[in-house]
């Protein structure tokens, strides 16, 4: 039972989180929008910018949420082998 109820918390958090950061970074694009451009279309593109901007960041934050920090994959090691010649 107390997995279930983790399971619900995550869910909230990530619903709550998404929701403000949808709506924060719309509104700072909109208001960038209104401050540096001046024609209507540019202005809802940057609120459509900033909206991409805020569901991005919250669809990063709530796979980590879910599924933890992923894993760092190890750098590739320079082989020692001569280049190809062409």
């Amino acid at each position: 039972m107390a997995e279930n109820h983790d399971i619900n918390a995550k869910w909230d958090a990530c619903l709550d989180l998404t929701v403000r950061r949808f709506v924060y970074s719309s509104l700072a694009g909109a208001f960038g929008g209104l401050l540096f451009f001046r024609t209507p279309a540019t202005r809802w593109a940057s609120a459509a910018f900033g909206a991409g901007v805020g569901i991005g960041s919250a669809y990063t934050e709530c796979s980590r949420i879910f599924d933890g920090y992923p894993t760092k994959l190890a750098s590739p090691k320079p082989s020692n082998a001569p280049a190809p010649e062409s």
